[in-house]
């Protein structure tokens, strides 16, 4: 992965209706999404040209703004356009996407009715969030000491930057004791997800997934579960417990940085990627790249 600084980069970001340069694009301190967290975005990813599920993104986007009580002053549809163009711009046909929409400045305190709402679109380069040898081994997870909130505390519906507080510490605690993620369990003590994917295990032929009640019902854990049921594997969306871990055979994660990767271990249960992994690595890859395909 690259090393170089966000804020010093070549190219052009999508900034409240224009395409600027990349290192144009900046806040003032005040900015209300920086001290109440007034913020919701997207993680996306161009393959061959084309973003994966745009149109679910963008809508979600928006979506997730109305949750956090402001309405982005522009529609799905012209997002859709705004990323196209992004893409285009920055001649990263295959690419990492990141949409967002903040309040500003307008007001600083806790009401910020009158706050503008601004909507940026980045991109760049980033290959697997994870590194091919670590997918192919498998990720070691830690379980976190954090947990998802309840519905009724937080909008957990919303792809909102506040909700990802505790999975920067998870994840940071995990990579300084030798791990490369945590699983997250939920309120009560299911299994949740990992600290930015959805999680899937598998047992003699079926898949098994956390009912995403509380945390996000990820877009490529959608296209996952299409892709599994195409291939007639039983999917089976459920509350689990942790120490139903001990009888699962595989496991992997899904979500737009993770694509599809599986895990070899989660605290002290043990799995090994196997027939049913492989088969949606494959898919999943046949899905994202039809143009290199054809």
């Amino acid at each position: 992965m690259s090393l170089i600084p966000y804020d010093d980069r070549d190219g052009f970001i999508w900034f409240d209706g224009q395409l600027i340069p990349f290192r144009d694009a900046k806040l003032h301190v005040l900015t209300h999404a920086l001290h109440y967290a007034s913020c919701v975005f997207e993680g996306e990813r161009a393959y061959d040209g084309e973003v994966f599920h745009l149109t679910e993104h963008s809508q979600r986007l928006y979506d997730s703004a109305k949750l956090m009580d402001f309405t982005l002053p522009y529609s799905a549809a012209e997002i859709d356009a705004a990323t196209r163009a992004t893409v285009a711009a920055n001649k990263m046909p295959s690419c990492y996407v990141r949409p967002v929409a903040w309040r500003g400045s307008e007001m600083m305190g806790v009401s910020a009715q009158n706050n503008k709402i601004h909507v940026a679109i980045a991109v760049w380069e980033w290959p697997s969030y994870f590194s091919p040898e670590a997918k192919m081994k498998g990720l070691r997870l830690q379980i976190s000491d954090w947990r998802r909130p309840a519905p009724n505390t937080a909008p957990t519906k919303a792809k909102a930057a506040g909700l990802y507080m505790i999975c920067t510490l998870s994840k940071h605690k995990a990579e300084r004791e030798g791990y490369q993620d945590a699983l997250m369990l939920d309120w009560r003590g299911q299994i949740a997800e990992a600290t930015g994917a959805n999680i899937f295990f598998a047992k003699d032929g079926k898949l098994h997934t956390p009912t995403p009640d509380c945390f996000l019902d990820g877009i490529t854990r959608r296209a996952v579960i299409a892709m599994a049921k195409a291939r007639g594997i039983e999917v089976i969306e459920r509350a689990i417990q942790p120490e139903e871990m001990t009888g699962f055979q595989e496991c992997f994660l899904t979500g737009t940085a993770a694509e599809v990767t599986p895990v070899s271990e989660i605290g002290p249960y043990k799995f090994t990627p196997g027939t049913i992994c492989k088969q949606l690595l494959a898919d999943f890859d046949a899905a994202t790249h039809r143009k290199a395909a054809a």
